[in-house]
């Protein structure tokens, strides 16, 4: 089976340049899932539904589900991306 590909990634962003829509409340479209990698220090990630969190530390990553509300917020100096894909990175069968 072969490996999902990203379609899409976002800049890199660090504490100063992350956007504020990514600080607040957000959800990818139907059908697209997100990865968030983190490259350097650390974020909390948080899905609004729940309100379940978790920190994700350098060389870690999260995957977030489609239309799945969630915020992340930058725990001191960090670096991440986020990359988009067409189907669930971590190779699960659609729900």
């Amino acid at each position: 089976m072969d490996t999902p590909q990203p379609y899409r990634s976002t800049p890199v962003f660090d504490s100063e340049t992350l956007p504020a829509g990514l600080r607040k409340a957000h959800c990818t479209k139907a059908g697209v899932w997100g990865r968030l990698n983190v490259l350097e220090g650390s974020v909390r990630y948080v899905v609004e539904e729940s309100g379940e969190h978790q920190v994700v530390s350098a060389g870690g990553f999260v995957t977030i589900l489609p239309e799945q509300l969630h915020h992340v917020e930058p725990l001191g100096e960090m670096r991440m991306q986020v990359s988009f894909y067409n189907s669930d990175p971590d190779g699960s069968p659609a729900a």
